[in-house]
């Protein structure tokens, strides 16, 4: 079994990407871009002649700000079958006080494999029951989860209920969908729990109870609420409850019904992080390429996107650029495409203040692309870089396509 890659050391001394075309991840193209990295940010980046430390030659190629992949379990999960290996559900069902970070894998195999796709920082966020818990963003090249922490316990994971349910059929019930008859009830006792944490917080007592103080964030605006609700009622159930709950930060994860309600998502400041578009309709009378084209009908109505995969499977997050790349298909101009996964996912996070664009100040996080990196045809990395450190693109996988394309093309000799 291959072992997984060494994280890179810290970058010694300045490196000069010369001659690309820099995708800067807010919409702008620079040509014949020189970009110069220096102590683990972008010291400066423009049409210039510069030449310092070591010198990569990019010509024909193009640099991209590393991707960012929101709202995922990997590092907590990395065989489904294996239930050792999954610590990405925790027993119970109100649970702001569980730590993804902690449980966070560095050596996981599944995060090995996004780097070579340019997928190099994510949102590592717990999953099962109501509030699933508390995420932490991380960089996919660390020797354990404290060296990959980039924002710690930046938001609590929030399952809204669904109005409707599929029928227990083992259980007697009708097939399909039918009226969740709980949900009011649901509901309440979602806003109930909300209700006893902020009370609890007016308290002397608070260090007693983990789970009450996890919950203070939400209400001084220190962490995000991420919600999940597809459903045109349950996104404005959840968003009003929540707001009159006293949540300053809110952001809608999934939102397949976001189209219709876009003006109130927009009256009250929420962003969206899309569910990805390779996809199928959730109703029969869907547009049958509603899925495809949902990110581009909520961009265009004015709203702040990001694709996230929630639904997929960990391995296809690596897909991510394809998702951006799809957009493209739909009439999305390209470079508005590449920011639902660079600069408005870094701004959904709260961490666009040093990730998600190439801007002189921020994380040199980036890759070099032999091609269009939202393309599988052109997405052939060749440089990557976290934080300055010039890391690994190989993984198991691509040893292992190594191995077995020497032997059959041996067996062609």
């Amino acid at each position: 079994m291959v072992a997984q890659q060494t994280p890179a050391p810290k970058q010694q001394g300045k490196i000069t990407i010369k001659n690309a075309t820099a995708h800067v991840g807010n919409g702008t193209v620079i040509n014949n871009a020189t970009i110069v990295i220096n102590n683990g940010k972008i010291e400066s980046i423009g049409q210039m002649d510069a030449t310092a430390g070591i010198v990569i030659d990019a010509t024909g190629k193009h640099v991209y700000p590393g991707f960012i992949a929101p709202a995922k379990s990997l590092g907590l999960i990395e065989v489904e079958a294996v239930r050792a290996s999954d610590d990405q559900d925790e027993i119970g069902d109100m649970l702001p006080n569980i730590r993804s970070l902690i449980a966070y894998n560095a050596e996981s195999k599944v995060v090995e494999s996004m780097r070579p796709n340019g997928v190099l920082i994510g949102q590592i966020a717990p999953q099962g029951g109501t509030i699933s818990g508390t995420s932490s963003i991380v960089q996919f090249d660390a020797w354990n989860w404290e060296d990959a922490a980039i924002k710690v316990d930046d938001g609590i994971h929030l399952h809204w209920p669904n109005t409707f349910r599929r029928g227990r059929w083992w259980a007697g019930e009708p097939r399909g969908f039918q009226p969740n008859k709980k949900y009011t009830e649901n509901v309440s006792d979602i806003t109930s729990y909300i209700a006893t944490a902020k009370a609890f917080g007016s308290g002397k007592n608070l260090a007693t109870n983990e789970a009450m103080k996890a919950m203070q964030g939400v209400f001084n605006g220190s962490k995000k609420v991420y919600v999940y609700a597809d459903g045109e009622k349950e996104i404005t159930d959840a968003i009003t409850q929540l707001k009159e709950s006293g949540i300053k930060e809110i952001v809608l994860v999934g939102g397949y019904e976001a189209y219709k309600v876009t003006p109130f998502l927009k009256r009250n400041n929420i962003m969206v992080l899309v569910q990805h578009t390779h996809n199928l309709p959730n109703k029969h009378d869907d547009d049958y390429d509603l899925p495809y084209k949902l990110p581009k009908l909520l961009v265009d109505a004015g709203l702040t996107v990001a694709l996230q995969n929630s639904d997929a499977s960990n391995f296809q997050t690596r897909n991510l650029p394809f998702y951006a790349g799809q957009l493209v298909g739909q009439g999305m101009d390209k470079e508005v495409a590449l920011q639902l996964i660079t600069g408005n996912s870094a701004k959904i996070l709260g961490i666009d203040n040093m990730y998600g664009t190439l801007e002189a100040g921020k994380s040199a996080t980036l890759f070099i692309s032999e091609g269009d990196a939202l393309d599988m045809r052109g997405n052939i990395l060749s440089k990557a870089f976290i934080d300055g450190r010039d890391v690994s693109l190989e993984t198991h996988q691509t040893e292992l396509w190594k191995r077995y394309m020497d032997k059959y093309e041996g067996d062609k000799k």
